[in-house]
C-alpha cells in the first residue's frame, strides 16, 4: 500500500488506540480525540480510523448491530463480543494456527487471514445477571 502523507490528528488517533485495551467505538475515539484537536470532526475520525484499518494498521472489529470497536493489536488473536453490555474482550492463548490449517487443508484456494469472534455474556453481566 501507498505511504500516507503524515497527519497529527492521524498520529493522535493512532497514539489513542495504542494506550487502549478496551476496543473504543469511533464516537470514544472522537471524543478523546477533541479534547487535543477541539475542531476535528467525526467525519475525520471515521475517515483515518477506515484508512488506518485498510492500511493494516488497527484492527477494525465489527460488532453487528451496535458499534464497530478498533483495535490497536493488529496479530492474530480472537475477541469475545459481551451481547449484553456491548464490551469486547481480546481472548488469549488461543491458537489461531490451528483453525487456519484446518481450513486450508479442505479449501483448494489461497487464505490470506481470518477473523472469528466469540459472542456470549461476559462475566461482569453474567454475575449482575445472577444478582
Amino acid at each position: 500500500m501507498a505511504t500516507l502523507k503524515y497527519s497529527r490528528q492521524r498520529e493522535a488517533i493512532k497514539n489513542y488506540l495504542y494506550g487502549r485495551t478496551d476496543h473504543p467505538t469511533a464516537d470514544m475515539v472522537y471524543t478523546a480525540i477533541r479534547e487535543v484537536y477541539p475542531n476535528i470532526s467525526l467525519g475525520t475520525v471515521y475517515r483515518n480510523l477506515t484508512l488506518l484499518a485498510k492500511q493494516g494498521e488497527i484492527s477494525k472489529i465489527s460488532c453487528g448491530e451496535s458499534s464497530d470497536r478498533f483495535d490497536a493489536r493488529t496479530d492474530a488473536h480472537y475477541h469475545f463480543i459481551c451481547e449484553k453490555c456491548g464490551q469486547v474482550y481480546d481472548l488469549m492463548d488461543v491458537d489461531s494456527g490451528v483453525i487456519e490449517q484446518m481450513a486450508r487443508k479442505n479449501f483448494d484456494g489461497e487464505i490470506y487471514g481470518h477473523q472469528l469472534y466469540f459472542f456470549g455474556i461476559c462475566s461482569q453481566c453474567k454475575e449482575n445477571k445472577e444478582k
